[in-house]
């Protein structure tokens, strides 16, 4: 797949309250021409509103930690709600702020706010606002009173759990053992998997999928990928950095290989759709090692004509040998077929494949039977799960930018 660069911000027009930029979608260089529909409508100059925080009302704090906050606010002039994740705490002083972006990003550098431009471009390269099963992004926000740290991301604000609490509450209350249907968690991976289809088809992988960044929308009927805050380019190497949670990290990216691709996004996946059907996550190592252990002990221990980069790693060479882990697979065991059918264990098989060069991408598990007819969503009904925010600490973690200068964006 043609890999687009990161697109160029310019200013096109600034006036005393609101700005507006463009992304430069024009300028990417003709080999990627080949690129997906979605990429190639935003060719044209697409506008990014960046407004002042005076265009909105705060209404409530939905979620805050050492680096950033998410308020809740109406926008003053038409009476959308949105979700406003920012840098620093609203009351921070510029003190504070200057050494929070030091310490992440190196005295002199403003990487906190390239993050957020950097997150910027990735929702608007999969479609802004106009994706279902993506969070909306609405434009940016700079506070003109703020001296350090002031601009935030304005996004589209759910009303609904994550699905990281969904199952959890599922799990607390038990439910005389009931297990979330087929039917129903089928639903759920078609929209996961469409929302990750648009997502590498316009060049961005996510990095960090797991229940705690999808929300749960629209009466528990839509999923909503969301946090691009560790995101990549296609066009870029990966980083040394931060990049996914443990519990769904591909075995690649465990391993410390440098050359990983989109395909780190589906294994997330088949990790979250063995959580939904499962009731509670399938791998949950405590550090690399322990989660490679967990892997390994469930899909078996690659060998060299199912995986030959692996019999290369430090880990098969010093440590398998060493670890009681299995041979073989027992992923049927886990998932019998009067728990999932055959069509449903291909797709969960394919998305858990060790080898990344013999895992399903999004686009090919789409492709699959089981999917041949997909049902409307409709979760099971979670009375006292809380909105996805609530009571939840924010965390805004720098990928590799916060080291380097990114030439190719830039705000004004």
């Amino acid at each position: 797949m043609p890999k687009p660069s990161l697109a160029h911000i310019e200013e096109i027009e600034e006036r005393p309250a609101t700005c507006a930029l463009r992304l430069q979608n024009g300028m990417l260089d003709d080999a990627n021409a080949g690129v997906a529909v979605a990429t190639r409508k935003r060719r044209r100059r697409v506008p990014v509103a960046v407004g002042s925080a005076e265009d909105y009302e705060e209404t409530c704090l939905l979620g805050e930690g050492g680096f950033g906050t998410v308020v809740k606010a109406r926008h003053r002039a038409t009476g959308l709600t949105v979700a406003i994740k920012r840098l620093t705490p609203p009351d921070a002083d510029s003190q504070t702020a200057a050494a929070s972006i030091s310490r992440l990003a190196g005295a002199g550098s403003c990487g906190l706010e390239e993050e957020l431009l950097r997150e910027a471009w990735f929702h608007e390269a999969c479609g802004g606002s106009g994706h279902p099963f993506i969070v909306g992004f609405r434009g940016l926000v700079r506070d003109p009173a703020a001296a350090a740290a002031d601009l935030g991301l304005v996004m589209e604000c759910v009303d609904g759990p994550s699905l990281h609490d969904y199952l959890r509450q599922r799990r607390r209350r038990r439910h005389g053992g009931a297990r979330i249907p087929e039917a129903t968690a089928r639903a759920a991976m078609w929209q996961l998997l469409t929302a990750a289809k648009t997502m590498h088809e316009s060049g961005v992988v996510h990095r960090d999928i797991k229940p705690g960044n999808i929300l749960v929308g629209d009466g528990r009927r839509v999923l909503k990928i969301c946090d691009f805050g560790l995101a990549m380019a296609t066009s870029e190497a990966p980083s040394h950095g931060p990049a996914g949670t443990l519990w769904y990290k591909a075995p690649e990216v465990l391993l410390d290989m440098r050359d990983y691709d989109a395909r780190v996004d589906a294994w997330s996946l088949g990790c979250v759709m063995a959580e939904i059907i499962y009731g509670r996550a399938l791998f949950a190592g405590s550090y690399e090692r322990e989660q490679l252990v967990a892997i390994f002990d469930v899909l078996g221990v690659p060998d060299g004509g199912a995986w030959p980069e692996f019999a290369s790693t430090a880990f098969a060479a010093e440590a398998v040998t060493e670890l009681d882990v299995r041979r073989g697979s027992r992923l049927r065991e886990l998932f019998p077929a009067a728990m999932l059918s055959r069509e449903g264990f291909q797709v969960l098989h394919g998305l858990l494949t060790c080898n990344p060069h013999k895992r399903l991408t999004a686009d090919a598990a789409l492709k699959l039977p089981w999917f041949a007819k997909v049902e409307a969503l409709q979760l099971p009904s979670e009375d006292d799960v809380a909105s996805a925010f609530a009571n939840k600490e924010l965390h805004i973690v720098p990928s590799a930018s916060e080291k380097r200068k990114l030439r190719d964006l830039r705000v004004f």
